[in-house]
């Protein structure tokens, strides 16, 4: 009998405590429990998730209720539950241990040796339980000069070099350093942490042993600046800030047309061909300022010019059911609302609706993973600050209902 014939889920089976806060962690956790692991989230009594906090804006019709929640917590911690346990009294830390001794994999995101002070640590618990496969997500990894500062996205980007190619060129109105407008080194950090903890467990898988794995969002930017970091590293050019300009590709951005703006994205000589002919300007294909790609880089602002010229006379819906139509890569820049109505969101069920035992029905992004035979399912709605601590003692510990109570009265738990 295979595993899947066993756990019809992707990581059926698997045990994980997710003792992580704000994003990279719970993203990670989110990404492995959506493959079907038993992830349970250890949280701080009465607070909870640091991120349960970071509004506005709040979830509808928790505004100034006493289980008010920020919208961003819904983000990154569905399919889990949700643990109280105060690890700083010897008791508290014993529980953490209990539970580890039952799991395959922990997530922890806090300061590097934090855990450790509390007998916590990676070489802690892997005498208690040699399989498991302990993941650390940090801002700036477990060693090196930094390894001691506390990280945030904000601050991953700005030191990996993201900002220093992301805004408007020098001299531009708007021009100097920017943020993406989405937490990617957050996202990259949990992604990697999935991945790490995927690895690991198909190498315990052959070897029966686990082990630490040391993610940071530092090293993770630096891991997906891709062309950026070539460019310096084996071509000696800081390519800087170029808007909404691709460095190495044009036409490849955003340009007007009748009724606001599209996406055009030719990436080759090939699809520039198709372009050229759908906008009625063949005479670009022979043309030696854009016949080639170097030289359409080197010609941009020219180009761009033309190019829009040649866009005047239809709305951008036109233009985007004629470019498809044409093969070339064209779309439109939707906001939040555009995608809660798209047919191709909708036919792909890429927004999962929960409903929530206080917070009402809430929505999430699906998963973008489609497995043939381990589909993923979407079993729980993110919890609620400590829902399932009875339930989690008593089916991983064996606990009864009167030693929790005590444990509760205690403020253990």
């Amino acid at each position: 009998m295979t595993m899947n014939e066993l756990h019809p889920e992707t990581l059926g089976g698997i045990r994980v405590l997710d003792m992580t806060r704000v994003i990279a962690g719970p993203y990670a956790g989110q990404i492995l429990a959506d493959l079907g692991a038993e992830v349970i989230k250890v949280e701080r009594q009465g607070e909870g998730d640091d991120i349960r906090r970071i509004g506005p804006p709040w979830i509808k019709g928790t505004e100034g209720q006493s289980h008010q929640e920020s919208t961003y917590s819904q983000a990154a911690n569905r399919n889990k539950r949700s643990i109280t346990v105060d690890f700083a009294p010897a008791e508290g830390a014993g529980l953490i241990r209990q539970l580890v001794a039952n799991c395959d994999v922990l997530l922890e995101n806090y300061r590097t040796g934090t855990l450790a002070k509390y007998g916590l640590g990676y070489d802690d618990l892997k005498r208690i339980n040699p399989r498991l496969i302990y993941c650390s997500i940090t801002g700036f990894g477990q060693t090196g000069p930094y390894a001691n500062r506390s990280g945030y996205d904000y601050l991953a980007q700005a030191m990996a070099g993201v900002m220093s190619v992301t805004g408007h060129r020098d001299g531009e109105p708007g021009d100097g350093p920017m943020r993406v407008g989405i937490p990617v080194a957050d996202i990259c950090a949990g992604l990697y942490a999935a991945i790490g903890v995927l690895g690991a467990l198909n190498h315990r898988h052959a070897s029966g042993e686990g082990q630490h794995i040391d993610v940071s969002l530092f090293d993770s930017q630096v891991a997906t600046l891709l062309n950026t970091f070539s460019a310096w590293f084996n071509g000696g050019q800081e390519l800087g800030r170029t808007g909404n300009d691709h460095p190495s590709a044009s036409p490849y951005g955003v340009y007007q047309v009748d009724d606001g703006y599209i996406l055009i994205a030719t990436f080759n000589d090939r699809e520039f061909i198709r372009l050229a002919k759908a906008v009625g300007r063949e005479d670009w294909v022979e043309d030696p300022l854009f016949a080639k790609n170097g030289a359409r880089v080197a010609n941009r602002k020219e180009l761009s010019k033309q190019l829009t010229e040649a866009l005047r006379g239809r709305s951008k819906d036109q233009w985007i059911e004629h470019l498809n139509a044409n093969t070339v890569s064209c779309g439109p820049i939707n906001g939040m609302a555009d995608l809660e109505h798209d047919p191709h969101v909708i036919e792909r069920e890429m927004i999962v609706t929960q409903q929530h035992p206080l917070n009402g029905s809430v929505r999430s992004a699906a998963s973008p993973m489609r497995f043939s035979a381990t589909p993923v399912q979407y079993k729980l709605p993110p919890p609620a600050i400590g829902e399932h601590t009875d339930s989690v003692l008593g089916e991983w510990l064996g606990l009864s209902a009167a030693q929790i109570a005590d444990l509760r009265q205690r403020n253990v738990i």
